[in-house]
């Protein structure tokens, strides 16, 4: 899978974790270059609590696109760490 946003492949691999639709990357399958830490934060009941990046490729920014759990609640051990990506970041294979 890839997820490519702004004509950029952000991240690639055939390692991705599907969980409510969203492909879950292993962290170094995720090119960091492209991810800002954010301030924003989000809870999910049976999942924990989110943390965010913002992406940012050739000069162009999108809020809070990028997320991952850095700590998961036991259901969703399985996808602690990883990153998943939404607002127009296209997920394909």
């Amino acid at each position: 899978m890839k997820a490519i946003w702004n004509d950029r492949v952000i991240a690639e691999s055939a390692q991705t974790i599907v969980v409510e639709r969203n492909h879950y990357f292993p962290r170094e399958a995720v090119k960091t270059e492209y991810l800002r830490p954010s301030d924003t934060h989000t809870i999910c009941p049976w999942k924990g609590t989110a943390s965010y990046y913002t992406l940012e490729v050739d000069g162009k920014e999108n809020k809070d696109a990028a997320w991952y759990y850095p700590e998961t609640k036991e259901a969703a051990k399985n996808i602690e760490g990883r990153i998943a990506f939404w607002k127009g970041v296209t997920v394909e294979p």
